[in-house]
């Protein structure tokens, strides 16, 4: 469902990321992990499709996202860690919109996004405007807008950003159902739990390229370290303090 293909991407001098390639199937929740500045951000960009790539490619469901942008955006939708939403329009208008942009009849608009507004306990905030809502609650109405045209590809950073425990268990519960169902969901974030509890594979990203992907059992092998997800990490992040003095600006 997701192939990346020797993919670079520059800023100048800056390699943000670094000729790397990953297939992700139909139906595995896959994770990325990294240090801040790694490449995670740039890499969903690339793959969504809201820049492009110095070299290389990104296909979702085979469709090439520079190519094909259109055809390849039918078949995803994507959350942000800040989700851009109308802040004059209500929640209700900003969901309705959204499915009508997907070209979604008004009864299939309505009739999906009822479950997920319950399940998401939205009801309440409906008719208000969007400006005056707290950051949990657009990051939920991003995730119902997203979640209505039943992505096969649900690609989104960071997504507890805001929200409480309660309104977290329902977002893990939601995309792995969608996940167990056949949705991809591609997801990054900086909470090592959420990739131990949730993800089929990992990958971990530093500097540009993969230090590691697979299980956290494959993880620990090409880590060389044994327990926690988190000792897999630091071992496949770490480096040298940079000590030189030299490096400081005058």
């Amino acid at each position: 469902m997701i192939e990346l293909t020797h993919l670079v991407k520059k800023f100048g001098d800056l390699i943000a990321v670094d000729d790397i390639s990953l297939k992700v199937p139909a139906g595995e929740f896959f994770c990325v992990l990294g240090p801040n500045a790694a490449g995670k951000t740039t890499t969903i960009k690339l793959l969504t499709g809201l820049i492009k790539p110095t070299s290389g490619s990104a296909r979702v469901c085979g469709i090439d996202v520079q190519e094909s942008p259109l055809e390849a955006r039918r078949r995803m939708a994507y959350v942000p860690d800040f989700p851009f939403l109308y802040d004059k329009l209500t929640p209700w208008e900003f969901i309705r919109f959204t499915g009508q942009l997907f070209q979604m009849p008004e009864r299939e608009i309505r009739g999906r996004s009822e479950e997920l507004i319950a399940r998401f306990h939205l009801g309440e905030y409906l008719r208000k405007p969007i400006e005056g809502l707290s950051h949990g609650t657009r990051q939920r109405i991003a995730i119902v807008s997203a979640l209505l045209h039943q992505p096969e590809v649900f690609v989104i950073d960071e997504p507890m950003v805001g929200l409480d425990p309660q309104h977290a268990r329902v977002v893990k519960d939601i995309l792995k159902e969608r996940a167990n169902a056949g949705m991809t969901v591609f997801l990054s974030t900086h909470q090592l739990g959420i990739a131990e509890e949730m993800a089929d594979r990992i990958a971990i990203i530093n500097r540009g390229v993969f230090a590691g992907i697979g299980t956290l059992d494959e993880l620990r092998g090409q880590s060389g370290s044994d327990g926690k997800l988190e000792n897999c990490f630091l071992a496949l992040t770490s480096e040298e303090a940079d000590a030189d003095p030299r490096a400081i600006p005058a």
